[in-house]
């Protein structure tokens, strides 16, 4: 077992009444994942469509899957069944597929839409005018945008860390969608939650510092 217990219990005491824990499980095996939900864990994130769809078949049927990385179109069926929420949805297109693929498995899908807000070509998103921009959510009535979901650049200044979370919530406050109640601002992973919990996030993904290995003492 690699988890680290009073980690988790020092992050839930950090996040009192101020943000969701997503503990980030990818690559983790199933014992890992059984001890954080012997504690009362229920949100966790997944970055693979293959592991989700194997981990969610052998564990808790009332574990909260979060998807997390960046989703193909063509695999969006494989975890429309039972997904809790689609993090990072950068496209009007996926929305559309998400939409279809919840309507086929009479759910209603709840999403948030990925903003990109590091300096960094490799991070996916939608800019702010982009999402000012987007027409015909209306018409998909099987998903529902609650909320934002940004990554800071990977980056020691600490400004420039804090600048893009304030651009996001600044954002997240502003972006008004019809029919859709934006609550969850998702911002903030193991090395930099406790800046994004300052600037307002209210959702956070830590997988490193709950999974990490374990520091065995020479006895």
């Amino acid at each position: 077992m690699s988890i680290n217990i009073s980690s988790y219990q020092s992050i839930l005491q950090q996040l009192k009444d101020k943000a969701t824990l997503v503990a980030v499980s990818k690559t983790k095996p199933i014992e890992d994942i059984e001890v954080l939900y012997n504690l009362g864990q229920h949100d966790f994130g997944e970055n693979y469509v293959q592991e989700l769809v194997d981990k969610e078949a052998k564990l808790p049927k009332d574990i909260r899957w979060h998807f997390i990385g960046h989703l193909q179109s063509n695999k969006v069926k494989y975890i429309a069944t039972f997904v809790h929420l689609i993090h990072g949805v950068d496209s009007l297109n996926l929305l559309k597929e998400i939409n279809k693929q919840a309507l086929k498995n009479n759910r209603i899908i709840d999403c948030l839409l990925q903003v990109h807000i590091a300096d960094e070509a490799t991070k996916f998103g939608f800019d702010a005018n982009e999402l000012n921009q987007l027409t015909g959510i209306d018409e998909l009535k099987n998903i529902r945008i609650v909320g934002l979901m940004g990554m800071a650049s990977f980056s020691d200044d600490l400004q420039k860390v804090r600048n893009e979370f304030k651009h996001l919530k600044n954002i997240f406050h502003h972006l008004q969608i019809p029919n859709h109640n934006l609550t969850i601002l998702s911002m903030g992973m193991s090395g930099d939650y406790l800046l994004a919990i300052e600037e307002g996030s209210n959702m956070v993904r830590i997988g490193s510092t709950l999974f990490g290995a374990r520091q065995y003492n020479a006895s």
